[in-house]
């Protein structure tokens, strides 16, 4: 079975958009009545996802796909609290829709209703309603709701201790995944998006976050940013603070995504983080589209790139199934209970 971890619902009907823009109105304009969630058919629905990710999810060989709302318009940089929440509610509920129905080929991930210093009481009540209500089996967590420019504490703070508490009740994962750039100096996903995945894995080699919190996972897209490349800074740098290897002080709660998009790229993050720790992902449809005139490749096709990568029966295993039913428990056992 092929898993790809890691998808986004870029391809929404525009009255889901539309939703978002009064949203926004209303909050330059309080006098304005809160705009309801748009009526949405399933008929588009379906149309919306047929023609775009379930489309490539066949066509590329794979089985089935975590689905989260759009990362970029999640937009936690946004300060009103209740917005944010119904906000969060409408972009899940509709991801919940495309799994109900394509269940065999989706199953749902949260976006959280995070804002810049707002407390965490709603972002757990979500994570609580998507899991046990809805089905889901993982988050999407912000580490910058600021949207570039870090005014967040490190995730391995106190502040973030509630959310940890509920993940680790309900024994889901977070994908780390920031959200749009309000900085002009970082550029959403060329840059703000990397700088994210190479801060946060900094901040766990210096933490004792797991300590705390053993069965806590994460799953760091992108391929890690530039963890991998720079791997030997961050072993370095965790010897010169006294710290322990991240490979062996983090092999059981950090893992890394394959949305890499290029040979070399997918060569290294294998060699480096090994295939315990490596989960088939794509991002289709996300930041990077269209085709590679070098190769004729997609570039966010990841899959020819790992069938290129030289890896044994046993480690392809791990890569596209084994380690997403590890990482997300709930995921295994709806797949189990399927006979899947």
């Amino acid at each position: 079975m092929i898993i790809d971890i890691h998808g986004h619902y870029t391809t929404t009907p525009p009255g889901h958009q539309a939703f978002r823009d009064a949203q926004l109105v209303r909050l330059d304009d309080p006098s304005r009545p809160a705009p309801p969630p748009a009526a949405i058919s399933d008929d588009a629905i379906r149309e919306s996802v047929q023609n775009n990710q379930l489309k490539l999810l066949r066509e590329r060989g794979g089985d089935l796909m975590l689905f989260s709302p759009k990362a970029s318009g999640m937009e936690h940089h946004v300060p009103d609290a209740a917005t944010a929440r119904d906000w969060a509610r409408a972009s899940n509920d509709l991801v919940h829709r495309v799994v109900g129905l394509f269940p065999r080929h989706f199953a749902g991930v949260c976006q959280l209703p995070q804002t810049p210093g707002g407390g965490l009481d709603d972002v757990v009540a979500e994570l609580h309603r998507c899991v046990e209500t809805l089905g889901f089996v993982g988050c999407n967590l912000n580490p910058d709701p600021s949207g570039g420019h870090w005014t967040s504490p490190p995730l391995t703070h106190p502040y973030w201790f509630p959310l940890y508490e509920a993940m680790t009740e309900l024994d889901v994962p977070a994908m780390v995944h920031v959200s749009t750039s309000c900085n002009p100096s970082f550029h959403t996903l060329g840059a703000h998006y990397l700088n994210a995945d190479t801060s946060v894995f900094m901040q766990f080699v210096e933490g004792d976050l797991f300590d705390r919190f053993p069965a806590l996972r994460f799953v760091i897209p992108h391929g890690g940013g530039a963890v991998p490349y720079h791997w030997g800074r961050y072993r370095g740098l965790a010897m010169r603070m006294g710290r322990p290897d991240p490979a062996e002080h983090l092999a059981d709660n950090v893992f890394f995504d394959t949305c890499v998009y290029h040979q070399p790229g997918i060569d290294l993050l294998h060699r480096v983080v090994g295939a315990d720790n490596i989960l088939f992902a794509s991002e289709m449809l996300g930041a990077v589209r269209g085709v590679d005139p070098a190769t004729g490749i997609a570039w966010d096709d990841t899959k020819q790139y790992l069938d290129r990568a030289g890896l044994t029966d046993a480690e392809r295993h791990h890569v596209f199934e084994a380690n997403a039913r590890r990482v997300y428990p709930r995921l295994d056992a709806r797949l189990t209970a399927e006979g899947r």
